[in-house]
């Protein structure tokens, strides 16, 4: 770079001194108009699976929420494919401008790990927003099937190793790893049928087709309720009050734990007010008393909090599931 004398280097550095306040001044009051004006049209949530599984229920009973408090229609798109990673790199790749939203779910935290060949990074790519729900994943059997209790699963199916047909919603989830996990605690072993979604692989559990599921409890309670499908027990550490009576894995497997997260995320770069828009109006719908009545039946916990505070969430969580699937030694690519 030529160097000035000292006038003139006086005025280049005025020159660009005031360049620079002007650019941030503009800068930041179109940030602050883009958060005031937003949102301005119809914000779509991509959701990584089909319908009727539990990332879909949640996005369309917030979603119809934040579409009633901020003016605008908040669209479930589905986007199913590659265990999660189809509609995970499709909002990586859409503009960060609050118009395209993850629903962000224990498979962006597992296939971390279990992919060793993706394009993305979610703890680098996708901005947290805010969490939604923690709720129990429940192991569940065609009630056809001869066990009535963990012991006795773990029984039978050490007596037919490889004859248990597990299904799952997908490679990754993380009602996947929940099954991975039971194998690798007590050493028996399953064959695993992966679906595009929960609502596929509950028609088969069903249908008698599989024989056992680790699913997220708001996809499943129904089924079990209308007895078309029997709880053996649900995978976190307390019993959940929607299941009276249902015990813990833990209770027989000491030790095992698992449960499943939920919440939104942005394209990396969205203007930090939008997010802060969008984090009081998630957190709002969490607050709302019928709201709030709906996650509880579907028994889960609201996760009302800042953008940072899932940011930890997912931090953590990832950190959590590399550790099972690194023992478990699966591998997708």
């Amino acid at each position: 770079m030529r160097v000035l004398g000292s006038f003139g280097s006086g005025l280049a550095a005025l020159a660009v001194t005031a360049g620079v306040v002007a650019s941030l001044a503009f800068g930041g009051t179109a940030v602050a108009d883009d958060a005031a004006d937003y949102p301005n049209r119809p914000v779509r949530i991509v959701v990584s699976y089909p319908p009727a599984g539990t990332t879909d229920i949640l996005a369309r009973i917030v979603g119809q929420h934040l579409s009633e408090t901020l003016g605008q229609q908040f669209i479930v798109e589905n986007k199913p494919g590659a265990g999660n990673n189809i509609g995970t790199e499709m909002v990586v790749n859409s503009a960060p401008d609050g118009y395209t939203m993850l629903l962000v779910n224990p498979a962006n935290g597992i296939n971390a790990t279990l992919y060793k060949k993706l394009s993305f990074n979610v703890l680098r790519d996708i901005a947290p927003v805010a969490g939604i729900v923690r709720v129990p994943n429940v192991m569940e059997v065609n009630p056809n099937f001869p066990a009535k209790t963990v012991a006795e699963f773990i029984e039978y199916a050490k007596a037919n190793p490889g004859k248990v047909n597990m299904a799952s919603s997908g490679h990754g989830t993380s009602v996947h790893l929940s099954g991975e996990m039971l194998m690798a605690m007590t050493g028996i072993k399953m064959t695993h049928v992966p679906y595009r979604g929960a609502g596929p692989a509950l028609t088969d559990l069903i249908a008698g087709t599989v024989d056992v599921i680790f699913d997220n409890l708001p996809s499943s309670i129904a089924h079990i309720r209308a007895g078309k499908l029997r709880a053996l027990a649900v995978t976190t550490e307390e019993p959940s009050e929607q299941l009276p009576g249902v015990p813990t894995v833990g209770a027989t497997v000491p030790g095992y734990e698992a449960s499943a997260w939920f919440g939104f995320g942005v394209p990396k770069g969205t203007p930090p007010a939008i997010i802060a828009k969008l984090n009081a109006a998630v957190n709002k719908a969490l607050a709302d008393p019928k709201v709030k009545a709906r996650l509880a039946e579907l028994g889960g916990a609201p996760m009302i909090g800042s953008p940072e505070d899932f940011g930890k969430v997912m931090k953590s969580e990832t950190e959590k599931w590399e550790k099972v699937v690194r023992f478990s030694g699966i591998s997708v690519d």
